[in-house]
């Protein structure tokens, strides 16, 4: 059976934010600003189902999905592309293939003790970024 990944985190650290977003062409002012805030992350699962609300002090972002179930997302507030997401589970993981502008783009969650981890990547960055329950 799938990990239960339902709560609320706060980012602990973040590895390689700054490649990840230059990946992604975030300009240099937001880039800064952006690598000071501590997000905060409310994953809401059920079933199937999820929401994911990512909360800080410059920009906010919610994605709504069903595992298994492509769909469009808006990543306004972000890198503000449109692209075709994809979110299975591989084992314990929650992983996001990603399909549009950029190349080789999407994300993988898991919990690994009691430590939420998020792998970014896109274009070849990888940022490592681990969140704590609130």
């Amino acid at each position: 059976m799938p990990a239960d990944l339902s709560g609320t985190w706060t980012l602990l650290s973040s590895d390689n934010f700054e490649g990840y977003m230059l990946a992604l062409g975030i300009d240099f002012a937001t880039r800064k600003i952006a690598k000071l805030l501590k997000p905060q992350k409310v994953i809401e699962q059920n079933e199937d189902s999820f929401t994911i609300h990512t909360n800080s002090s410059l920009r906010n972002y919610f994605v709504k999905f069903k595992i298994g179930e492509e769909f469009e997302e808006d990543n306004k507030g972000l890198d503000n592309r449109k692209c075709k997401s994809l979110v299975t589970w591989d084992n314990d993981r929650l992983t996001c293939v990603q399909k549009g502008e950029k190349k080789n783009r999407g994300w993988t969650h898991w919990i690994e003790g009691d430590k939420l981890h998020l792998e970014m990547f896109c274009e070849g960055q990888m940022c490592k970024q681990t969140f704590q329950r609130a």
